[in-house]
């Protein structure tokens, strides 16, 4: 039964992971096009949300 358990969690683990990796790249892609670019300076977008995945040990 812990194998089961501990397979879960790995899987859950392993899913987020790949949620994080898919999220940066995807928002770095739009943000770094052509149209995004021009989005930004049309519309006067800029984001300045703070997840609590910047907020890294070495900056202490």
């Amino acid at each position: 039964m812990e194998g089961i358990g501990l397979s879960i969690f790995i899987y859950l683990v392993g899913l987020f992971i790949l949620y994080i990796v898919i999220e940066t790249a995807v928002k770095r892609g739009i943000n770094s096009s052509i149209i995004g670019r021009y989005i930004e300076e049309k519309y006067d977008i800029k984001e300045d949300k703070t997840s609590f995945l910047d907020d890294d040990l070495d900056k202490d």
